[in-house]
């Protein structure tokens, strides 16, 4: 009898597993203490062991898949001879096979999601070959340059072809997945180096809509410290999984120094503790200055501002009312990061109404930063210049003390004076400003 290998129970209130990824493929020889696949929960990211030695004779589930606890996700025999089934992904390093007929249907394409966009890359597929799918499930995450996105399927029906497996980049307009409108005999799982080309169809393709799909609106909490998309080479990104950028970023936690040591990807979270444990690195401004400016009012207005928007305008969010000042006060659109106590919150802010002000990903990088510290009992502040120019609110007295931190190659001295004066005016009277 073969070996199953079931998804195993990594916490008391785990009831299902993302594996992460395999080690090992069909075929492979395995011993029992070999690592077989890793698996993510939302407490930690194990390596499993395969339990028994043989061959690797079946896998069910693929990378990315989210598995029920006790369910049998691979088999191991004495064999060399794997067992293809419809439910085995293919392997990417495996011989190549046979070409499989493209399931005729509606075609998912790598959508562009900017400008200069060549390529994406996939971080995870939220459904699974031959899993029904709703016109607005989300079908995948795809990362470029700039964020990470949601997309959605685009069509009703099943998933009858996934081309692509999480970790590899696809040109955009390439056909990464199709959907028919019935549920296929034969799901198809590939990677792209095996993956049969698409023929084209009379079914409509999800660029457009993919296209216009927006970035996930941030429900945690996080400091915009890092930022996770250094070059890596041949690559030119950072491969990491999306639990492990979300913990780094809330950590403030820099991916991009376990690229320079060369540490191997794709992270996960078990890697942080390394990155956590690299020697303090500070701020690379070779031959720059950190400019430190301080204004300080007997009063301030925002607070009573804050309550007039919110009876008179509708404007309850007295965050990116702040965020709003403050990419006034640069005098341009910006993407402003409000830090309070290490929680994190990005808006954008386009020129024109406050009513316009729209919350932005965590990953998005700063044109400023807001540490609002009204609420301590800090007294001064010198922390030294960050990834962007750092405005530090804190209490003073009745008043209001406020700092402005930057590297010079960040903004001119006259820029940094123009700065620090535009806000300590707006958050003095915030209404003569809007006039």
């Amino acid at each position: 009898m073969p070996h199953e290998v079931i998804m195993p129970a990594l916490g008391m209130a785990q009831d299902t597993g993302l594996i992460v990824a395999w080690h090992k493929s069909p075929g492979d020889a395995v011993a029992a203490d070999d690592v077989l696949f890793e698996v993510e929960t939302d407490k930690a990211t194990m390596e499993v062991a395969a339990g028994a030695d043989g061959f690797v004779t079946q896998i069910r589930a693929h990378a990315g898949s989210e598995v029920p606890v006790g369910d049998v996700i691979a088999l191991i025999g004495d064999s060399s001879e794997a067992v293809h089934t419809e439910e085995s992904p293919a392997d990417a390093t495996a011989p190549a096979a046979t070409a499989v007929e493209l399931p005729k249907g509606n075609n998912v394409i790598m959508p562009a999601l900017g400008m200069a966009q060549d390529t994406g890359l996939i971080v995870a597929w939220r459904k699974a070959p031959g899993d029904a799918v709703a016109a607005g499930d989300i079908l995948f995450e795809v990362e470029t340059d700039k964020s990470t996105v949601e997309v959605e399927a685009g069509f009703d029906g099943f998933v009858a072809a996934l081309l692509a497996e999480a970790g590899e980049e696809a040109p955009v307009g390439e056909t990464i997945a199709v959907i028919t409108a019935t549920k296929p005999d034969k799901p198809v799982q590939a990677s792209r180096a095996s993956a049969p080309k698409a023929v084209p169809g009379p079914a409509a393709e999800i660029s457009a809509r993919a296209a216009e799909t927006p970035a996930p609106k941030p429900a945690k909490t996080a400091t915009p410290a890092s930022k996770a998309a250094a070059p890596v080479a041949g690559t030119g990104r950072i491969l990491a999984s999306p639990k492990a950028r979300r913990l780094a970023l809330e950590q403030g936690l820099d991916l991009n120094r376990l690229a320079e040591t060369g540490h191997p990807q794709p992270y996960h979270v078990a890697d942080l503790e390394t990155l956590k444990s690299l020697p303090t690195k500070g701020l690379e401004t070779t031959g720059a200055a950190t400019r430190r400016l301080t204004a300080e009012l007997p009063s301030e207005s925002f607070g009573g501002f804050a309550a007039w928007a919110a009876e008179a305008a509708g404007l309850k969010d007295a965050g990116a009312l702040l965020a709003g000042l403050a990419a006034a006060s640069l005098g341009r659109e910006a993407t402003v990061a409000l830090e309070s106590f290490g929680v994190a919150r990005v808006f954008s802010v386009p020129v024109g109404p406050l009513g316009n002000i729209a919350a932005a990903s965590l990953e998005t990088a700063p044109d400023l930063i807001v540490r609002d510290l009204r609420a301590s009992r800090i007294s001064s502040v010198t922390l030294g210049a960050e990834d962007a120019p750092t405005l530090t609110l804190k209490q003073a007295g009745d008043g209001l003390a406020i700092t402005l931190e930057c590297a010079s190659h960040h903004m001119t001295a006259a820029e940094a004076v123009a700065l620090l004066s535009n806000f300590a005016g707006r958050m003095e009277q915030p209404l003569r400003h809007l006039l």
